[in-house]
């Protein structure tokens, strides 16, 4: 890993730790603050008042990693991270200002990833050459199949993270392992930036949790959520495992598919599959504490990482 990685990963670790703080109080004096849903379990209701938009912090990891290892590479990510985060920044802001937790349409925030995704799949296409796009369990594919599983893989990606927001310290901390993982692939094939990339945002990610851990302090809100999909989508992509994803991502995944058959199942029949949906609300419900279905869901991402891990190593 060398150097570069290790200063990436601390100079984002203690940046981003040193401006918690100062981050907090100035959103308290802005009234930047989360308002619980009001379908939400009862206990959120205290969260109300809670300092959000958060995940401004995550963008010191990008700065570190542009610094200790500057590449095309690393700004493309380092583009994509900061134009999900913006797009989360902008949905988070338009929700404290009407005061009703109601933000950017679903629609319309779907729209403003995919057209981030697409540029920075263009970006890619234009570092390298279109012979070398390979994804894992597919091999080298054509240039319209890489960049529909890209795009997708953005979209996707962003908007489960998204979902599985909901509870101190859940997304922060599912994220880390595989975010590790995609560090780990691309540092044993030589792509040292993208390892270097990773590296940092995991320690800006250790450093918010310090903040964000129950009972929270402050939330990542949109801004974090969206940033930390595209950062984890991003690096997924250039290493090719834009399918592996699927499997190190498998909680991100659980979330999204749950509040899918949800609807699906509401609209069809009148009748709910959970009690109450993303995934983690519905364990909530069913008289689990908060920290136990976030612990839970850090070692359920964990175990998912490992598997996909496991996988890319014996099938290179």
């Amino acid at each position: 890993m060398g150097v570069s990685a290790a200063a990436a990963f601390g100079g984002a670790l203690v940046a981003a730790f040193a401006l918690g703080r100062p981050l907090i109080v100035f959103l308290r004096s802005v009234s930047a603050k989360q308002i619980a849903y009001e379908d939400a379990p009862k206990t959120h209701q205290d969260k109300t008042g809670t300092p959000t938009m958060g995940g401004m912090l995550f963008l010191l990891g990008p700065l570190a990693a542009l610094i200790a290892a500057p590449s095309l590479t690393t700004a493309a990510l380092v583009a994509l991270t900061v134009a999900c985060a913006a797009i989360g920044f902008a949905d988070d802001y338009m929700a404290i200002r009407v005061g009703r937790n109601r933000g950017m349409r679903a629609r319309t925030k779907l729209l403003l990833t995919a057209v981030a995704a697409a540029g920075f799949v263009w970006l890619m296409l234009a570092t390298q050459p279109a012979s070398s796009l390979a994804i894992f369990g597919l091999g080298d594919v054509p240039v319209a199949v890489f960049v529909l599983l890209s795009v997708c893989a953005i979209v996707a990606t962003t908007h489960a993270v998204n979902l599985t927001d909901g509870l101190d310290g859940l997304a922060g901390g599912t994220v880390i392992p595989p975010l590790a993982v995609v560090a780990y692939v691309a540092f044993t094939r030589g792509q040292s930036d993208t390892g270097v990339f990773e590296l940092a945002m995991i320690g800006s990610v250790l450093a918010f949790l310090a903040y964000n851990l129950h009972p929270a302090k402050i939330f990542m809100g949109d801004t974090g959520s969206l940033a930390l999909g595209a950062a984890l989508a991003g690096g997924a992509i250039v290493t090719g495992m834009q399918l592996v994803l699927i499997l190190i991502g498998g909680v991100f995944a659980a979330e999204a598919l749950s509040v899918i058959l949800q609807v699906a199942s509401f609209k069809m029949t009148k009748r709910r599959i959970f009690r109450m949906s993303p995934l983690h609300h519905h364990f909530e419900l069913g008289g689990w504490p908060e920290t136990k279905v976030t612990a839970r869901f850090w070692i359920a991402s964990a175990l998912c990482s490992l598997a996909g891990a496991a996988l890319v190593t014996v099938r290179p």
